[in-house]
Order: C-alpha cells, then sequence, then structure tokens
C-alpha cells in the first residue's frame, strides 16, 4: 500500500500498487488549500477502433518516470507559484477495467489555478514520461493506437 510523503509538497511515484485515491486527497487537501483539483485515469471497456476491451498492461522506463514526474511538478510551480500539494502517480502492470491507472492532483487557493495546473500536469505525464499501454480487447493484443512519442518536459 502506497502512503502519502510526510515531508515536501510533490508526492510523485511510479508502482505496481493500487492508487490511493482517498488517501491521496486527503494529503493534497491543505488549509491553504481553497481547491484540490484531482484527475483520475480509469481503466475502460474501448479503444479507439478497439471495442471489447479486457484489460491493460502499463511498462515504463523506470529509470526516467520518477525524475521526469518530478520536472513536471517542478514546471507546474513555475506556472503556478501559487500551487501547495502536487501529486503524480502512476501504475504498471496489468490492470483490469475500472481500475485508477493515473492520478494528478493539485491543491491551489483558487480553483482556476488548481485546474490549469492539473491539466497540465496530466497533458504534460501523457506526452513526456516513458510509460506504455498494451491493450488487450476482443480481436486481439498490441500497444495503445496514437501512442505519443515522448519528448522532453519543456
Amino acid at each position: 500500500m502506497l502512503s502519502a510523503p510526510t515531508d515536501g509538497r510533490d508526492w510523485v511515484v511510479l508502482t505496481g500498487a493500487s492508487l490511493p485515491v482517498d488517501e491521496l486527497h486527503a494529503w493534497a487537501a491543505t488549509p491553504r488549500a481553497g481547491a484540490v483539483v484531482t484527475f483520475v485515469g480509469i481503466v475502460r471497456d474501448h479503444a479507439e477502433g478497439r471495442p471489447g476491451v479486457a484489460h491493460l498492461t502499463y511498462e515504463a522506463y523506470e529509470e526516467q518516470v520518477v525524475p521526469r514526474l518530478a520536472a513536471i511538478a517542478a514546471e507546474i510551480r513555475q506556472q503556478w507559484p501559487v500551487t501547495g500539494r502536487i501529486a503524480l502517480l502512476h501504475r504498471t502492470g496489468r490492470l483490469e477495467l475500472g481500475t485508477s491507472s493515473v492520478i494528478v492532483a493539485v491543491s491551489a487557493p483558487h480553483r482556476g489555478e488548481a485546474f490549469e495546473a492539473a491539466r497540465f500536469g496530466i497533458d504534460t505525464l501523457k506526452a513526456t514520461v516513458p510509460i506504455w499501454k498494451q491493450e488487450t480487447w476482443d480481436g486481439g493484443q498490441d500497444w495503445a493506437l496514437g501512442a505519443q512519442r515522448v519528448t522532453e518536459v519543456r
């Protein structure tokens, strides 16, 4: 079971364990935060041109993931200096339908900054962090369609 960090304002993790959605929200909600925006990506039963998805398998270039997640958190702090706590957590391994695969959460004094920073966080994670998704569906198994080429954070 993952536990929230007891020091610092960033929680960045790559794990094979279940993601602690409720604990993460409680960790992000501080007295200074008027808003906590949380994005939770869930394994769904379809993908583009692939009905009947049964499960996903995530693989990652582990040595690069946490440093890149930390770079995203640093960029969020640079663009939105009022942010409080930032969480970027991603699963690896086989994930069944309905399972949380990724969580991005940002707390801030106001909702505008929290929404913008969280959107930047998930979009940048998808574009810059070396994590790949393999889909298993009624017609077979293959890497996700439209997979993005991984780039640098900035």
